[in-house]
């Protein structure tokens, strides 16, 4: 099951679009998990979505690392979430 894991109160912009990124997880067959990050535009535009940032033993260390995540990584997923074929 998709789990909102923690949703990050730095908002980031980018051109005239203001985001804000959520770290989604999913526990994968194997028991790992597995985290994404999701920037949702104050617009209404399209959410953007990177690939797979980490993968951590359970939600708790998942959640861990979301929650130490800092601006300028940030700043670095929103580029490739840009560029995700999956954010098209």
């Amino acid at each position: 099951m998709v789990t909102l894991v923690h949703q990050l109160s730095t908002p980031l912009r980018l051109a005239d679009t203001v985001y804000v990124a959520e770290v989604w997880g999913e526990r994968r067959d194997d028991g790992l998990w597995h985290g994404w990050i999701e920037f949702v535009p104050s617009d209404g535009g399209p959410v953007l979505s990177t690939g797979q940032e980490t993968s951590q033993s359970n939600l708790e260390a998942l959640t861990y690392w979301a929650t130490g995540l800092e601006p300028v990584y940030l700043d670095g997923a929103l580029a490739r979430a840009i560029h995700n074929p999956r954010a098209a």
